[in-house]
């Protein structure tokens, strides 16, 4: 039995957890909030209900195993509820596209729009199942520490055409416009530029089209719950409000963490949920670093942020799907200036969840509740967020109103906001971005934070920021790296 520290209980500080006690270990979590969740938290607005994180499960055979570890079923206390459509887009020109299971109403769906895009996407998904069989199933889980790994896949990378963008690689095989938008969108559910990111993350449609897409009633937060229990039913220590201020070292080895009340602690292993940049500037900022980890933090390019307007509506729009991608005027100029200019543009494009589609008791009776998420420009743009927040949120609820939620102007009650700052304050993630660094490929696989720091060996890393990346199978996979580095 090693004893095991866990620092932050986000998904990914929650499947190691859970995965290294199953081993036998002595594990404790610290949290430095107050609840475990990471970015999974959930706001309360009076009779109004948010989940302020990730609103969806994908690839849920990952949650099933972390049940299955302690012989116990995870169907015993959730249940995860198949959505259809998986996402409704509205596009600028006012037409709507449902994206779901149903392959005859998909295939009907694009032979009105072009009837030549459908054998096109037939063919991308056929593709896309082929990146699948490779980028998911045998390197998410995989270790990337090593160069010579990265050398052993280089060949199928290739072959692959990983070079390629998703934007690109759909490009290949759609013709229409709005088309394209809807398949090569995926990129910014897991914070990357869909004409940056590897054409790896195409993958993204055949894992959809595997599991499905769920919503687990109750929200995210009733999934954190139900694995908060099944961890302290299973030993795991859990310590609220625990932050930590820095490790010690010595040789090549982290010694102590120390927390910020003063205590200090020693650990066989320490498996950190935080930002690896994070890690790497504030609690190894006194220590040495591997070149690994100081090039990645001089260099890396960072996902996007997030602005995130909550709100509830005294009127039911019925209309409205569980998901709805509201589509502005432009697309890559727009995250041209999110990316890589750093600009907010006077337009925007929106995520828009509405829960309350699915489970009524995220409102009170015959009510909804929402959050709109935009993408922005993270903190080096510098703009000022407590001066910008206000017209912004009045802004989308005007798009809002306009389009597909006529009233939503006056219906709309106990509005509020996260900004790019909040993720910085209460997230710790650099520059305030929303997703860590960027999935482009050069920030993939070996060119990650690797799940075993290069310099202390009984440091692990899991979470956005490291192998396999951002997205819940992806912080889930990589406490699956970590097991498999520490019991091969």
């Amino acid at each position: 039995m090693k004893k095991v520290a866990v620092i932050g209980g986000g998904f990914g500080g929650i499947a190691a957890a859970i995965r290294l006690r199953a081993r036998g270990n002595d594990v404790t979590i610290y949290e430095r909030l107050d609840k475990l969740g990471g970015r999974a938290q959930v706001f309360k607005k009076n009779d109004y209900i948010h989940d302020a994180g990730p609103t969806v499960i994908t690839a849920p055979n990952l949650f099933y195993e972390l049940f299955e570890l302690f012989d116990e079923n995870l169907e015993d206390y959730l249940e995860f509820k198949p959505l259809d459509p998986w996402y409704r887009f509205r596009f600028h020109d006012q037409t709507e596209f449902d994206y779901g299971p149903d392959r005859e109403k998909m295939l009907d769906q694009i032979e009105k729009i072009s009837p030549e895009d459908v054998s096109g996407y037939l063919s991308m998904l056929k593709e896309s199942e082929e990146i699948f069989k490779l980028g998911y199933e045998k390197l998410a889980g995989h270790p990337f520490s090593k160069l010579t790994t990265m050398m052993r896949y280089a060949p199928d990378i290739i072959k692959m055409k990983g070079y390629r963008s998703v934007y690109s690689f759909v490009s290949e095989h759609i013709k229409h416009p709005n088309l394209r938008q809807a398949f090569s969108i995926q990129p910014l559910l897991v914070g990357g530029n869909p004409f940056k990111t590897s054409s790896i993350y195409s993958l993204i449609h055949a894992l959809e089209q595997k599991w499905g897409i769920f919503f687990c009633m109750g929200g995210t937060g009733k999934l954190v719950s139900e694995l908060e229990k099944l961890m302290l039913r299973n030993g795991i220590e859990i310590n609220y409000g625990s932050d930590v201020s820095h490790f010690s070292t010595s040789r090549k080895l982290i010694t102590r963490v120390n927390f910020t009340n003063s205590d200090s602690k020693e650990f066989d292993y320490v498996v950190s949920n935080a930002d690896p940049i994070q890690v790497t500037t504030e609690l190894l900022k006194n220590e040495k670093i591997s070149i690994h980890n100081r090039l990645i933090k001089k260099y890396a390019k960072h996902s996007m942020g997030l602005f995130v307007l909550f709100f509830g509506s005294v009127k039911r729009y019925e209309n409205v799907a569980h998901h709805t991608i509201w589509m502005g005027p432009r697309y890559k100029e727009l995250l041209k200036d999110i990316f890589e200019h750093h600009h907010l543009a006077e337009d925007f494009s929106i995520y828009l969840h509405r829960p309350t589609c699915t489970d009524k008791s995220f409102a009170p009776k015959n009510q909804d509740s929402y959050y709109a998420l935009v993408p922005v420009p993270n903190l080096k743009g510098n703009q000022n967020w407590s001066e910008i927040k206000e017209g912004l949120s009045k802004k989308i609820i005007d798009a809002l109103d306009k389009t597909i939620m006529p009233g939503i102007t006056k219906n709309a009650r106990e509005i509020f906001c996260m900004t790019p700052e909040d993720f910085k304050t209460n997230y710790r993630t650099p520059y305030g971005s929303g997703f860590s660094i960027a999935p482009i490929l050069t920030q993939s696989a070996w060119f990650r934070t690797h799940n075993q720091d290069d310099r202390y060996k009984n440091l692990f890393y899991v979470g956005a920021g490291t192998h396999p990346g951002a997205g819940v199978p992806g912080v889930i996979n990589s406490a699956k790296v970590v097991e498999k580095i520490l019991y091969p």
